[in-house]
């Protein structure tokens, strides 16, 4: 598959999740095999004022590339913008633009699945952004507002227009927000109607999830965010599937363990103490979905202070499972 200029032989990608895609996973989802990860997404008119968080999620490090740049705003020349300032920077191998966040604090602000109601502007987004960057440029939505509004086939028409390299499509309305099911005929409809890449995305958990997707959809590659939650051996597991028709083991206890503390390491080296330990509390309970004592271990993952407190949550997960 390719995007722009960058080829994508294994085409399965880490979708952007804010407070989750930050540099540790995505280097951590790299390692593992993920093609290509989307960061957070960033606020274009955080990158107007320069605002120092804002900032600070543009850096990258050479571990995590090829990464694609996920921004988010209402306004063509703000966006146009900060899309510029990011190409400058050198940090970002791909542009991409949000059309899917439902949360009600974006939607209120006009960006994010709020665009899915006004085609025109989102067009007119997408444009700006193409007339002022060289990079591969690439969208993010969902099949429309709610069940009575799919629009997804004319907004991906528009963005094909509008000069976009590849779209991603979540198989949801932004009113169901994440429940219910992914309706990936709507994203067979998208790949039918343009001639640019269709990224699928929603409810692609299993290898067998994976197989059904391709052939449902005829998607030329697949977007995980939920099911990588806690699991980036998911792109170790789709990678060798599909490059070998083999799955490899899941992770051992003593795996996942080490990984925990890694991770942990990884959000202190980035974030400090204080904020690395209380942001890896969530990852945590995570990468304990499903073990002996999962419901205990995660309340005590709740509670860690350091990473002492860590560790020995993880020694009592690894005593548990013999």
């Amino acid at each position: 598959m390719r995007i722009g200029t960058m080829e994508f032989p294994v085409p399965v990608f880490l979708a952007p999740m804010a407070g989750v895609t930050d540099t540790p996973y995505c280097i951590l989802a790299r390692e593992m095999g993920c093609a290509l990860v989307f960061s957070e997404m960033v606020s274009v008119l955080g990158i107007h004022f320069r605002g120092a968080a804002t900032l600070a999620m543009l850096q990258t490090v050479p571990e995590e590339r090829p990464l694609a740049l996920q921004l988010f705003g209402a306004s063509p020349e703000r966006a146009a913008e900060a899309a510029a300032y990011v190409e400058s920077l050198g940090t970002a191998d791909i542009i991409d633009f949000n059309m899917g966040c439902p949360a009600p604090k974006i939607v209120r602000g006009g960006a994010g699945a709020a665009l899915l109601r006004d085609p025109a502007l989102a067009e007119r987004i997408l444009s700006a952004i193409r007339r002022a960057v060289k990079l591969p440029l690439t969208v993010k939505m969902r099949i429309g507002w709610d069940a009575d509004h799919i629009n997804a086939v004319e907004m991906a028409q528009r963005a094909e227009a509008a000069g976009v390299d590849a779209i991603a499509v979540h198989g949801r309305t932004r009113e169901q927000y994440y429940s219910g099911h992914a309706d990936w005929s709507v994203i067979r409809d998208v790949k039918e109607a343009v001639k640019i890449p269709v990224i699928a995305n929603g409810d692609i958990r299993t290898t067998g999830d994976l197989v059904r997707v391709q052939r449902e959809t005829g998607a030329d590659g697949v977007m995980i965010g939920r099911a990588a939650q806690g699991n980036p051996w998911i792109f170790r597991t789709f990678r060798a599937f599909l490059t070998t028709g083999e799955k490899p083991p899941p992770p051992t206890i003593k795996e996942r363990g080490a990984l925990i503390l890694r991770h942990l390491d990884m959000l202190i080296a980035y974030k400090g103490s204080y904020i690395g330990a209380r942001e890896m509390r969530k990852h945590a309970t995570w990468y304990t979905k499903g073990l002996p004592g999962g419901a205990a271990l995660r309340e005590a993952f709740n509670r860690a202070e350091g990473r002492e407190d860590f560790a020995a949550v993880v020694e009592r997960m690894e005593r548990l499972s013999h």
